[in-house]
């Protein structure tokens, strides 16, 4: 399905072409399907500073290692913090190419974990804009799409928001988690599907 749409995307409107009209996700549905900050003023140049602090992403053994070398017992300190919400943004937010511990997030995670407000539903809508724009890219060179990282769950939800009638797809039917998750799942536990608008205390 994600493919299949990427091929309606135009790069000069950053819209879907579809033939009722053309269709976009806008700030509106960010803030719908998840809730994040839209409204902070957008200081994108404090992004450029290099953090208070680095921490170790390579040879740590992925996100597992990540986690044991950065969590710490009792109160949770700015870097402690930093380091969650740096795994938060890289691994289930912008969802980058490394898949796995990377820097690459580390100054904004510093900045909200000292408590400052941040669009982070811009630079979500923003990533979105541009993969969509590199997937079109490729699909009119032929090229194999590969891993391109990049929030494609967010644009599946878009999709399914917008497009479930036609596909024939009941959100509040769904079954989570699918029967094909676990062969060995004796049970499956339908659950209402709902957005939950909330947010962490870090504005996000």
């Amino acid at each position: 399905m994600l493919i299949s749409a990427s091929y309606f995307w135009s790069n000069a409107i950053n819209a879907f072409m579809f033939d009722h009209g053309p269709m976009t996700p806008t700030l509106m549905d960010v803030v719908m399907l998840t809730g994040l900050n839209i409204h902070a003023p957008d200081r994108s140049f404090h992004l450029l500073e290099k953090a208070s602090f680095k921490i170790e992403t390579k040879s740590i053994g992925g996100w597992k290692g990540y986690i044991g070398k950065n969590m710490n017992t009792g109160s949770v300190s700015v870097r402690e913090h930093t380091a969650f919400l740096n795994m938060w943004l890289e691994k289930f937010i912008f969802c980058g190419k490394a898949v796995g511990p990377t820097n690459n997030n580390i100054k904004l995670a510093e900045i909200l974990a000292t408590g400052n407000f941040v669009p982070l539903g811009k630079h979500l809508l923003g990533l979105v804009y541009h993969l969509l724009h590199q997937v079109s890219v490729r699909l009119r060179k032929n090229q194999p799409i590969t891993n391109l990282g990049g929030p494609w769950w967010f644009i599946q939800l878009w999709l399914h928001m917008y497009m479930h009638k036609t596909m024939v797809v009941e959100l509040s039917e769904m079954e989570f988690p699918s029967e094909r998750f676990s062969e060995e799942e004796e049970e499956t536990i339908t659950r209402r599907c709902t957005i939950i608008r909330r947010s962490s205390n870090h504005d996000c």
